[in-house]
């Protein structure tokens, strides 16, 4: 009887922490549903052309627990945070039940076939770079901050330009 007790206890709690989880995962808007995100997309191309940077993708919605840390990861991690700024524009791209912006994602080579979060670059004219697989970025229950490093710097400006590499 007792370890009945005992397990009930525990899935009541694993149960409120999660209730926890998604109820402050719902609070969190970093995503605007109803955003023109091709005209968005536009801006920030148009934005990383002006200034010599490509744009960083970040597609997924707010309902998506690992796309707010992911979000939270990179913008408050300061050596992350400075290498995006000083080589991208970055843009969340949403994809909700209430608008999943399919044309978009079909423009972007379907990116939402790895999952969310999921990031796209593009070039200064709107090219796209290439597109990564968060899950590989990930470390236990969170963000491993060298190997986002590498990726950033992998899809530079610079790192992709044939003139970095002459002689």
């Amino acid at each position: 009887m007792g370890k009945l007790i005992k397990l009930s206890l525990i899935i009541v709690l694993y149960l409120s922490s999660l209730t926890t989880i998604f109820a402050q995962t719902e609070k969190i808007k970093i995503y605007d549903p109803k955003a023109n995100a091709e005209q968005e997309m536009k801006e920030a191309i148009s934005k990383a052309k002006v200034e010599g940077k490509h744009v960083f993708i970040q597609v997924g919605g707010n309902w998506c627990s690992w796309c707010v840390m992911l979000h939270k990861f990179y913008t408050t991690e300061n050596q992350i945070d400075s290498a995006i700024n000083a080589n991208y524009v970055v843009y969340l791209l949403n994809y909700s039940k209430e608008n999943k912006n399919l044309d978009v994602l079909a423009e972007l080579g379907f990116p939402q076939r790895f999952g969310f979060p999921v990031i796209v670059i593009l070039d200064a004219e709107g090219k796209r770079l290439h597109t990564q697989n968060s899950v590989y970025l990930e470390e236990g229950r969170g963000y491993n901050k060298k190997n986002f490093m590498e990726f950033l710097y992998n899809w530079t400006p610079k790192a992709v330009n044939p003139e970095s590499y002459k002689k």
